[in-house]
């Protein structure tokens, strides 16, 4: 017993010791036109990931793969230039979003003021006396 507790022991050891040995890192200078490129595709990206645009496009015909390697064979130049047109396209299917936050924002400031006795618009609250 007192062997086998050794030679998992030294296991142990030695395992730990080949991690601490430090691994070569190997970095390169990105330029700011690559970074905005990358930026410019992950954008393009997460817009055709959206559910909505993904099951038009599949209505269409058009297969997520290929949207994929498309924008991965995109310019930089092509990538800005559909980016600022995704940036100026109206926002479609957010505006529902804003519009419901702002009805339950209205809604509920009326509650607080009926609450509060101010107006007396829903005829079930009961000011606060």
């Amino acid at each position: 017993m007192i062997q086998f507790r050794r030679l998992v022991a030294t296991a142990l050891i030695v395992s730990t010791a080949s991690f601490s040995v430090p691994q070569p890192a190997y970095a390169a200078m990105l330029s700011t036109g690559t970074a905005i490129a990358t930026a410019e595709r992950d954008r393009i990206a997460s817009v055709l990931n959206r559910a909505d645009v993904r099951s038009q496009l599949e209505t269409l015909g058009v297969n997520p793969a290929d949207v994929k390697a498309r924008i991965a064979a995109l310019t930089d130049d092509e990538a800005a230039q559909l980016s600022r047109q995704i940036e100026s396209l109206p926002a479609g299917g957010d505006g529902g979003a804003t519009v419901l936050g702002v009805l339950i924002l209205v809604a509920v400031i009326l509650v607080i003021t009926d609450l509060l006795g101010v107006t007396h618009i829903f005829p079930f609250i009961k000011p606060i006396r």
